[in-house]
């Protein structure tokens, strides 16, 4: 009995301090964003919090008419936000078909699919950056949102779910007359939701947190996006750490938000798709 006790004891002691390790982070972008450019470079005279918190750089970063951060996180928002509803769309409808079509080389278009997964992204960059060009979709929503609407790993992980999907509930929809839309979204989808909100929120951070795709596309202000506004704040002439520090503070709360009402569907719907089986 004690011993049970002094594990689970340790057991919490071990967690609670890895817990604190992970807020380190997160401590020292609150710190930063509360402290003067002073406070933050004089490293003598090291303080745990500013004794004066600098509120006014909320204000200040969102004022600043060289970082559109106002403009850059609708940019992202509207990019994160579109992409994660489309590629579940597509994926979700992609994987269900290959994981219930009876056509003779749907398992070779998976491979494929699959195959995809090998290559390395530099390889693809400059020919879908000619074609968002010749598109004229620079500096536009379209060619920041459209060519990452297909997602492989998504389509792989929709399907490895749909294999083991109960296969009697859409028996009973066709029984009753339902076509095989009819059963993807009545039957199918309402009992895919664990699963699907974890898809959504590995795709919205991913599409949140890119950065080198909106870099090329986003050649003007009106299209950047809040990792291409934060990069502005170091500069090979100036390094702002206060904006930068309040900025990337600012950026993160939507990702905060999401991932605290949607962290425990990661888990259960990573253990759903089957890859353990």
């Amino acid at each position: 009995m004690n011993g049970a006790l002094s594990a689970r004891a340790a057991r919490y002691v071990v967690l609670s301090v890895a817990a604190l390790i992970f807020l380190v982070p997160f401590y020292l972008l609150l710190r930063g964003a509360l402290s003067t450019e002073q406070q933050l470079v004089g490293i003598d005279h090291w303080t745990w919090f500013p004794g004066s918190p600098q509120w006014s750089n909320f204000a200040d970063t969102f004022n600043n008419s060289t970082v559109p951060l106002a403009r850059s996180m609708f940019n992202s928002l509207a990019m994160a936000v579109t992409q994660t509803v489309l590629v579940l769309v597509i994926s979700g409808m992609a994987g269900y078909g290959l994981a219930r079509s009876t056509v003779r080389y749907a398992n070779a278009v998976f491979y494929l699919i699959v195959a995809t997964l090998l290559i390395p992204a530099a390889v693809t960059f400059v020919p879908s950056f000619v074609m968002v060009s010749s598109l004229g979709w620079v500096s536009t929503l379209r060619g920041l949102i459209i060519p990452g609407l297909f997602q492989s790993l998504a389509t792989f992980l929709f399907r490895q779910y749909f294999l083991g999907f109960p296969k009697e509930l859409e028996e009973a929809a066709r029984i009753d007359g339902a076509g095989p839309m009819r059963t993807f979204l009545s039957i199918v989808v309402p009992n895919s939701w664990g699963f699907t909100a974890a898809i959504a929120t590995i795709t919205f951070i991913g599409s949140w947190n890119s950065f080198l795709w909106p870099l090329v596309i986003g050649q003007d202000q009106s299209a950047w996006t809040v990792q291409v506004s934060l990069s502005t704040y170091i500069t090979a002439q100036s390094v702002d750490l206060s904006g930068m520090f309040t900025a990337a503070l600012v950026s993160m709360v939507p990702l905060l938000v999401m991932f605290l009402f949607l962290q425990r569907w990661i888990v259960a719907g990573v253990e759903q798709t089957g890859i353990n089986e």
